[in-house]
C-alpha cells in the first residue's frame, strides 16, 4: 500500500466519503488509489473553484466534510475564493493539495510555490505530509481538524514522493473535541436582556438557524415578547410553512439600521455582532443602535442549540407555543413583466417540498423571503464570505449531498460567469439542479454602491466598467454545450411555466431570466 491509498482508506474511515477533485501529475498516485479502494465518490469539477465551491456545499447539508483534490499552488490559489466563502460559513472541508517529490522542489520548476503560504488564511489547519509513513495520521488529524465546531478548513498537502512511497497502513481519526457547553453566567445574562420584552433582541447564526433552534428561539419569544432577527450571512436557513421565519439583516445600511432600530438588548446566539459589509463615506460600520447592550450567549463556534435550550429552561419558555410560526401558504402565480415581487411570488408558487435553494441572487433576490415563508418546508444558503461564484458550485455540492431533492440556485448573470464550468459537472453528475439566471446584463449592484461610496453620477467609461452587453451573452447556449438544456423567459408566466417544468423533471435545467 503506497501512501496515496493509506491516506483514501483513511478518509474513508474517518467518514470522508465524497472527493472534489481537479487533479494534476503530482496526484496520479491518488487517482490510481481510487481505483483499488471501493466507497470514495469522486466528482470532476473543470475548475478549482467549483470543488471548493461543492464541498462547502455538501458540509452545509450534511454536516460531514467531503474532500478537495487540488493540483499544487495554482490549483489552491484557484480553489482559495470559495475556501474563503466556506470558511466564513463555517464549513469543514479536507482539501488534499498535491506536491511535488520532496527532493524535486529544490530546483524551482514553473509551479513550485509555497503552498502552506497560500493554504494558511483560507484554512485552520495546515500541514505538508513528510513521509508515506506519515501520511495516514496526517490525514487522521487533518479530518479530526475539519470537524471542530461549527466546521473548518483543513488543508493537507501531499508530495508526490509521499504519495508513492510505502505506507504503514489506515488511521484512526482521533475524536473531535465537542463545542464550549453553554456558560452559566451568559445564559442569566441573556434571560435577564430578553425580559426586557419589545426592546429586545435574539440575534441567530449559524446551526440556530436550523429548525429546532428556531422553535426554540420562537418559544423564547413568546414568553418574553422579544425580537427575534438573523444575522445577515446566513450558511443555511431551514424555513416554511410549520418554521418560525426568520429574516436576514440587509445588505444595505439603512434599511438594516430600520430592522434593528429600538433595539435596547441584543443577545447574540452563534453570530458576531451586526456590521456594515463595507465600509461608507458618512455611515456606521457598528450597526446596533447607540446604547445598545451586547450580549454573547453562544459565540459563533459554540453550540447554539444547546445554549437556546439552557436559555428557554431559565426563562421557563420550554413548554411555550413557538411565537410567529408560518402557516402554509402560497402567493398567487404571479403575470405581466418582471418584477422583483413578481420573481419572488414565481419562486413561492412552484418550489416543492424539501427544495434547497442556493442564492447568489445579490441585487435580484434580496426581497424573496416573504414570498416562500408559507411554501412546503425546505432550505435556504446564501454566500457567507461575499466572494462571487460561489452559487452553481455550492448547488453541485448540495446536489451530490442530497440527490433526493431538488436544488434551485439564484444566480445573477455577472456571478454566474465566474464558475459557469459547474453546470458540466451537474450534467456529468445527473444532479437534479434548476439554475435561475437573473441577466439585467449589467453589474447593477455596482450602481447603488457607486451612490453609496460617494461616487455618484458615473459617466460613459464608468458605466462601460458596470455593463454585460457588449456582447450579449447567450446563457441557454453555453449551457447546451455543456451538456444542460434550458429556455429564456421574458414574462412571469413565462417563467411560471418553466419553472413547473424544471420542478416535474429530474436532473439539471437552467432558466434565463431576461430582465433587460
Amino acid at each position: 500500500m503506497n501512501g496515496a491509498e493509506s491516506l483514501v482508506r483513511t478518509l474513508l474511515k474517518g467518514g470522508v466519503e465524497v472527493c472534489f477533485a481537479n487533479p494534476g501529475t503530482s496526484e496520479m498516485h491518488f487517482v490510481g488509489a481510487l481505483d483499488r479502494v471501493e466507497g470514495m465518490r469522486c466528482v470532476l469539477g473543470l475548475f478549482e473553484g467549483v470543488c471548493s465551491g461543492a464541498a462547502d456545499g455538501y458540509y452545509r447539508m450534511t454536516d460531514r466534510p467531503a474532500s478537495t483534490l487540488l493540483h499544487l499552488g495554482p490549483g489552491l490559489a484557484n480553489a482559495a475564493a470559495n475556501l474563503h466563502n466556506a470558511k466564513k460559513a463555517g464549513s469543514g472541508i479536507v482539501n488534499v493539495v498535491g506536491e511535488h517529490a520532496l527532493y524535486h522542489i529544490q530546483y524551482d520548476t514553473p509551479l513550485t510555490a509555497d503552498i502552506e503560504g497560500i493554504a494558511r488564511p483560507f484554512s485552520h489547519w495546515v500541514k505538508t505530509s513528510p513521509t508515506a509513513k506519515t501520511v495516514a495520521g496526517d490525514g487522521a488529524l487533518a479530518i479530526q481538524a475539519a470537524r471542530v465546531a461549527p466546521g473548518q478548513i483543513a488543508t493537507l498537502i501531499l508530495p508526490a514522493d509521499t504519495a508513492w512511497g510505502e505506507a504503514q497502513g489506515v488511521a484512526d481519526t482521533p475524536d473531535t473535541p465537542p463545542p464550549p457547553r453553554p456558560d452559566e453566567d451568559a445564559v442569566i445574562a441573556a434571560a435577564k436582556a430578553l425580559r426586557n420584552g419589545s426592546s429586545a433582541m435574539l440575534y441567530l447564526g449559524g446551526r440556530a438557524l436550523r429548525a429546532s433552534g428556531l422553535e426554540l428561539a420562537g418559544k423564547i419569544a413568546a414568553k418574553t415578547g422579544c425580537r427575534i432577527q438573523g444575522a445577515g450571512g446566513t450558511a443555511r436557513i431551514e424555513r416554511g410553512a410549520g418554521r418560525v421565519p426568520m429574516l436576514r439583516l440587509h445588505f444595505v445600511v439603512e434599511t438594516a439600521q430600520q430592522q434593528l432600530e429600538g433595539t435596547r438588548h441584543m443577545v447574540l446566539v452563534g453570530a458576531k455582532a451586526p456590521a456594515a459589509f463595507f465600509a461608507y463615506p458618512g455611515k456606521p460600520s457598528v450597526l446596533t443602535p447607540a446604547g445598545c447592550e451586547t450580549v454573547t450567549l453562544c459565540p459563533v463556534e459554540g453550540d447554539p442549540i444547546a445554549s437556546l435550550e439552557a436559555l428557554a429552561a431559565e426563562l421557563g419558555a420550554l413548554t411555550e407555543k413557538p411565537a410567529g410560526v408560518a402557516q402554509p401558504g402560497r402567493p398567487e402565480r404571479p403575470t405581466g413583466k418582471f418584477t422583483l415581487d413578481g420573481l419572488g411570488c414565481a419562486l413561492g408558487a412552484t418550489m416543492p417540498e424539501g427544495a434547497i435553494v442556493v442564492d447568489e441572487s445579490i441585487t435580484t433576490g434580496r426581497g424573496f423571503f416573504p414570498y416562500s415563508a408559507g411554501a412546503p418546508p425546505h432550505d435556504w444558503l446564501n454566500n457567507m464570505g461575499g466572494s462571487i461564484g460561489y452559487g452553481t458550485p455550492v448547488a453541485v455540492g448540495a446536489a451530490v449531498a442530497c440527490p433526493n431533492r431538488k436544488v434551485i440556485a439564484l444566480i445573477g448573470d455577472g456571478s454566474a460567469m465566474y464558475t459557469f464550468q459547474s453546470l458540466w459537472t451537474m450534467a456529468r453528475e445527473g444532479l437534479d439542479v434548476c439554475v435561475l439566471i437573473f441577466s439585467n446584463h449589467s453589474y447593477k449592484i455596482l450602481y447603488s454602491q457607486l451612490a453609496d461610496v460617494g461616487a455618484a453620477n458615473p459617466g460613459p467609461r464608468a458605466n462601460d466598467m458596470l455593463m454585460l452587453d457588449r456582447p450579449g451573452i447567450d446563457f441557454v447556449t453555453m449551457a447546451k454545450s455543456l451538456g444542460v438544456p434550458g429556455a429564456e423567459v421574458r414574462d412571469l408566466e413565462q417563467l411560471t411555466k418553466q419553472l413547473d417544468y424544471a420542478m416535474a423533471q429530474r436532473g439539471p435545467y437552467l432558466i434565463d431570466v431576461v430582465m433587460a
